[in-house]
């Protein structure tokens, strides 16, 4: 099962946070504001969210509604011009820039929909790039860890490609493995599905339901309102508020077991701080 390919300790979401936050996420009054040559613009207008482990939420709204920059502040990409941003312990609106990139390498996934795998590296060296960034795991376990992740979503016969000769479907693939390099327990996605055809999409998207099956929190932006009866909750954005909000039952997933462990069979490597 994917959710005992590591062993790092997961946040109990029946328990209050280290900051009273009782949900996983909680966005707390969030106002974001940016000096323009015509003034101020808010893009963000007090928003309130709260977002429970496991669930898949998407993020809904027209281009400019202010969807982005809500996702970035809980990814801490941008950071609020007041209000509170919870996730878990930690308390992202307070970090400074430093350490809010170590603190989202080790706990957020995110897939961009333009991909952003760099062209210079192989599939595989890109999904060990985040491990390596973080000082995650011992170096000669990677190789492994990274090999077990591209199995999981198809990719483990194009590891040795440059991503310039994988299809776009391929590469958002190893993007969502790169996303996982570091067992985050939140992946946020930003139009994922954007640049795909629709037979590619529904098969990411069927992905990214058996994540969340096997244990995942996803957040995925996009402006298609087609997605709203496919995921947990749907939350629609508008002019820098939430104005409305969808909870659909959904259909009943059962996990699929992972994949055999590493690319030749050898056990998933334990996660281990490298020194």
């Amino acid at each position: 099962m994917m959710s005992r390919l590591f062993s790092r300790k997961k946040m109990n979401p029946a328990s209050k946070y280290e900051h009273g936050n009782d949900h996983l996420i909680e966005l707390r009054n969030v106002v974001k504001e940016y000096k323009t040559g015509a003034g101020v613009f808010r893009a963000l207008k007090g928003v309130n969210l709260n977002v429970n482990s496991h669930e898949f939420v998407a993020i809904i709204g027209k281009s400019g509604s202010g969807k982005s920059t809500l996702i970035n502040m809980i990814t801490g990409i941008d950071r609020p011009s007041s209000g509170e941003v919870l996730v878990g312990d930690t308390a992202v609106h307070t970090l400074n820039e430093g350490r809010t990139a170590v603190w989202r390498g080790r706990n957020i996934g995110v897939i961009f929909q333009f991909f952003q795998l760099l062209p210079t590296l192989t599939v595989l060296e890109n999904v060990m790039l985040p491990m390596d960034f973080c000082n995650m795991y011992a170096p000669r376990e990677r190789k492994d860890k990274a090999m077990y992740l591209l199995n999981l979503v198809d990719m483990a016969e194009n590891a040795h490609k440059l991503p310039n000769a994988t299809s776009g479907g391929q590469q958002q693939r190893a993007a969502i493995a790169r996303a996982m390099a570091n067992d985050p327990q939140i992946l946020v996605a930003d139009e994922p599905t954007g640049n795909l055809d629709s037979k590619t999409a529904n098969a990411i998207f069927d992905l990214f339901n058996n994540l969340v099956a096997n244990g995942k929190t996803i957040l995925m932006v996009t402006h298609d309102n087609d997605l709203a009866s496919r995921v947990t909750r749907a939350v629609m954005v508008a002019d820098g508020e939430i104005v409305d909000e969808k909870r659909n039952p959904g259909p009943a997933m059962t996990p699929e077991p992972a994949p055999a462990p590493g690319h030749n069979g050898h056990a998933a490597p334990e996660p281990v701080a490298a020194s």
